[in-house]
């Protein structure tokens, strides 16, 4: 509620006297506070933004209390609630008061930071250059790890082409053996089979012959013996 009651009187009050500050992109920027208070808001006015409290300074020696941890790095408060801007860049440029922390509402005569014209285009020159290299680094990291991704694929690719064409090289030296294996046991087979062909043929004619001889035995016994 506090916040929203600041913003309103600083709204009200921006008639008050405004001192022009001109300063140089990084460098260090010191304002003062007219007020004699003991404790008092620092506050940063922007073009069509709302006011926004900084910092809460005290005169006994007390650390200032930060709305926004942000703000420790670029604001410290020295004796007589002087603020301090270190390393002054577009994001501090604005107008800023000092206001006590109790009714009725008091604020300091204003300051305006800017910069100058050249300052302002050689940042933006800066902040282009620095936008470009981004965009740049980024493309060329994406453009790297689509690259990486390509070259592990045609890795794999080219791996399982070997292995296919060894697995079927060594299928088709076993096929070739097995199909050789078979035709000398086809013809181990015919060999032993033409073998018994010509042992049945002989066979055959030696019970001829052996028959041949026992009906001439036979005969002889029967033929009785000459008177």
């Amino acid at each position: 509620m506090k916040i929203i009651q600041l913003q309103l009187y600083v709204l009200i009050c921006c008639q008050y006297t405004v001192s022009d500050l001109l300063t140089d992109l990084g460098s260090n920027v010191i304002i003062n506070c007219d007020l004699d208070e003991n404790e008092v808001y620092w506050i940063l006015l922007k073009t069509a933004a709302p006011p926004t409290v900084i910092l809460r300074s005290f005169q006994t020696p007390i650390p200032p209390f930060y709305t926004n941890d942000i703000f420790r790095k670029k604001y410290s408060v020295q004796f007589k609630h002087r603020l301090v801007i270190n390393n002054v860049t577009a994001d501090e440029l604005g107008v800023y008061y000092c206001m006590n922390t109790h009714a009725p509402p008091k604020l300091s005569n204003s300051t305006r930071i800017y910069f100058n014209e050249s300052t302002v285009l050689t940042e933006c020159h800066n902040h282009t250059v620095t936008d470009y290299t981004e965009q740049n680094q980024t493309q060329c990291q994406i453009i790297i790890i689509i690259l990486g991704l390509m070259n592990g694929l045609l890795v794999v690719v080219v791996v399982g082409l070997v292995k296919v064409f060894v697995v079927g090289k060594r299928r088709s030296e076993e096929q070739l053996q097995q199909i050789n294996a078979n035709l000398q046991q086809t013809q181990v087979t015919e060999q032993h089979l033409d073998q018994l062909h010509y042992a049945e043929v002989d066979f055959s004619k030696l019970r001829r012959n052996i028959r041949f001889s026992q009906i001439n035995s036979t005969y002889a016994a029967l033929n009785l013996p000459k008177s």
